[in-house]
């Protein structure tokens, strides 16, 4: 995550794309009407005139979605503005970050080197990174001679593996929200506001942080990936960003997405929220991808369209390939599309991907029909961006939908609506 970062703003303008309009933007993905692939065309302009309501109302300055289903494009539409101080419309092809949508991106790149074997998921990450070893939990206790709490260091039980980076089960953490003594650490080491450290300083810095939990014990969502990407670029010999262009975005085709949007003409197409809805968690600003940093957020650092990650997303649904061009065996997506927390793993006070969910490597997975609240098959798997982008994908129904807009603030309910909205089109 990065910090820094001034916004403006004015009065928004509206704009709608006519569901009439050419799906010209879903790049080379084919497209269909709604009704060759078992969808309701009138359904789908439901959502549509949701969000439009949503953008009149100003909740949101504006939206794009991209679904698809059989390897097809059914719906991909814009709403709203682009920027709501310039007025610009949105586009299709709009630039959003996409914060915690990089995670799978970057626990794809580094199943990749497991294929190969180059990378073990048993392997301790200090195998990578010296600086994990003998890595220490925070663990409040009562003080015997007052009962007041008193915070010590416990060894860990054992070291943190790959395979805690890519389940979240690692011990690290985040400081933005919740309470421990490990993330109370973390806001007071400002962890996460220094854009000054290139990868490797900053997961030496994750090292001296207390962990939250003894690792292999308890999911709790953190700067795992982040750690993961060093690792990657400690194997690959070569920054992160490098790593993934080569290695996923070239190779799909996605020409919008990096780290940096450093083509200065294509500023004009990055997505801006509004003035009061530009702050995650305790504090954490948005950051500015026209700016480029030294760290290379595998956690949350990614900017990118809907029409980018569309590919990314129908890569996945096609088991691993895209194209002719592939990036993971079926057998291995199917492997990280499985749940690997099971009964022996806490699931904690804050467990992102909810009810009915496990999680695998890089995503929620549905194990259970019912329990969450929203629609979707068992074996979905699904993650979001704390700035407001989302997708998922369903195997069972093969399909799958991108979601951006810039929105903090309503990240979490529009989900549930979007979901609700889309599984209710699909009519055969």
């Amino acid at each position: 995550m990065k910090s820094k970062r001034v916004l403006r703003l004015f009065p928004m303008l509206f704009v709608a794309a006519s569901l009439a309009a050419p799906l010209a933007w879903a790049r080379d993905l084919p497209t269909a009407s709604p009704e060759e692939v078992g969808m309701s065309a009138e359904r789908l302009a439901r959502i549509g005139t949701w969000l439009e309501s949503e953008v009149e109302r100003k909740k949101i300055p504006g939206a794009v979605l991209l679904v698809a289903r059989q390897g097809k494009v059914v719906y991909h539409e814009a709403v709203g503005v682009q920027d709501p101080e310039s007025g610009a419309p949105m586009a299709k092809d709009s630039i959003f970050r996409i914060y915690s949508m990089t995670k799978p991106i970057v626990t794809v790149a580094a199943m990749m080197l497991v294929e190969e074997g180059r990378l073990l998921l048993e392997s301790p990450v200090s195998t990578h990174i010296p600086s994990f070893k003998d890595m220490k939990v925070a663990v409040e206790k009562a003080d015997p001679a007052d009962g007041a709490p008193k915070v010590e260091m416990e060894p860990a039980r054992r070291p943190i593996t790959v395979h805690d980076l890519m389940r979240h089960t690692s011990g690290l953490t985040y400081g933005f929200f919740g309470d421990s003594p490990a993330k109370r650490a973390y806001i007071e080491a400002r962890i996460g506001s220094d854009d000054d450290l290139d990868n490797a300083g900053f997961a030496d810095r994750i090292a001296t942080m207390p962990l939250g939990f003894h690792p292999g014990t308890t999911w709790d969502y953190s700067y795992s990936t982040d750690v993961l990407g060093r690792v990657i670029e400690v194997i690959e010999g070569k920054p992160l960003g490098a790593v993934l262009e080569e290695r996923v975005f070239r190779p799909l085709g996605m020409v919008d997405t990096g780290f940096h949007v450093a083509d200065a003409s294509k500023h004009s197409r990055i997505a801006e929220a509004f003035p009061d809805d530009r702050t995650i968690g305790t504090g954490i600003s948005f950051y500015d991808p026209r700016v480029q940093s030294r760290f290379e957020s595998g956690g949350g650092g990614l900017s990118g369209t809907a029409p980018d990650y569309a590919r990314f997303a129908q890569a996945l649904l096609n088991g691993g390939e895209l194209d002719g061009k592939r990036l993971l065996s079926p057998a291995t997506l199917a492997f990280m599309a499985s749940d690997h927390l099971g009964a022996s793993i806490s699931k904690g006070k804050l467990y992102l991907p909810g009810a009915g969910y496990g999680f695998g490597l890089g995503f929620g997975v549905r194990t259970a029909a019912g329990e969450s609240p929203f629609a979707s098959s068992v074996g979905e798997y699904y993650w979001g961006g704390a700035g407001g982008t989302y997708f998922w994908v369903d195997p069972k129904q093969e399909l799958f939908a991108v979601f951006m807009m810039q929105s903090p603030k309503n990240r979490v309910p529009y989900r549930s609506v979007l979901r609700n909205m889309v599984y209710a089109a699909i009519v055969d």
